[in-house]
């Protein structure tokens, strides 16, 4: 199985890779979001592997935008804790790095760290796992790269000072996708009851249209556990609601919920039900 993913080898999206389909799965990357996407609309890759949001840095806007103009269907999802790792070539001593490469994010999850090292400065770079990538390749005098451990394994780096991101309760939730008509997948290890329905919709602009959308599922107790707007393109100032509530699309009570919001929504698209993780 070919499971598409937003980086180089050894991003923590091969984690969720692992973690979601098992070590068998052949991750392919690919450098940016949309080429992800497009590999699995044009069939290059059985699936698509992509972040949704971090605990600590937000959503990853690009992608619900993404899921939008695509129709895929969410079948699983996973959270991948986030350990960062300084890693340099092997036989660099901590005393030598001057530099430190990796992606942006990454960089201002770890600023305890730098303010404790001053002499050490931060270069952003488009990718973790491509930042040790570079290190080992090029070699450039006083330079390390942080990324996760899989990075320093398979590119060959040491890992010098491990765990170094500011916060340990540091996770990134990713969504399995596939082709329409994809059945949800089973977890991976312990077998969980807990079952989530993604969703988006817009309303017309007009006041209390959002209350009377959301009361839908509030009157059935439905209990919802993410609700994101973001822009709706070509019509300035008016949005899309991206939500997730616990539940399966097929329960008879979500699926009366969703019969009365598409009643009242200008908009409504199941983007999948399957497994919480």
């Amino acid at each position: 199985m070919k499971a598409a993913f937003q980086g180089e080898l050894g991003a923590f999206s091969q984690d969720a890779i692992r973690q979601l389909l098992g070590s068998k799965a052949q991750p392919v990357p690919y450098p940016q979001f949309d080429e992800v996407f497009d590999a699995l609309a044009h069939g290059d890759v059985n699936v698509a592997v992509a972040p949704i949001e971090n605990t600590l840095h937000g959503s990853v806007h690009k992608n619900y935008d993404l899921m939008l103009k695509h129709d895929f269907i969410i079948t699983a999802e996973t959270n991948v804790r986030i350990v960062h790792n300084l890693i340099a070539p092997p036989g660099t001593r901590f005393s030598q790095i001057r530099k430190v490469y990796s992606h942006e994010v990454a960089l201002n999850q770890c600023l305890e760290f730098f303010r404790r090292h001053k002499s050490v400065e931060n270069v952003p770079f488009y990718d973790t796992a491509g930042s040790v990538k570079m290190v080992m390749r090029d070699r450039p005098p006083g330079a390390a790269a942080i990324a996760s451990e899989l990075a320093a394994k398979i590119y060959g780096g040491e890992i010098l000072r491990r765990e170094i991101e500011d916060d340990r309760r540091n996770y990134t939730r990713f969504f399995l996708l596939e082709r329409k008509g994809a059945k949800p997948r089973k977890p991976q290890g312990s077998d969980r009851k807990l079952w989530k329905t993604s969703l988006v919709f817009s309303t017309r602009n007009v006041p209390g249209a959002l209350f009377r959308a959301l009361s839908a599922l509030a009157l059935r107790d439905l209990n919802l556990t993410k609700l994101e707007s973001r822009p709706l393109r070509g019509r300035p100032w008016e949005y899309m609601f991206y939500l997730d509530l616990i539940g399966r699309q097929d329960d008879a009570v979500v699926r009366n919920a969703l019969g009365h919001l598409g009643e009242v929504a200008d908009f409504l698209r199941v983007l999948g039900t399957y497994r919480a993780a």
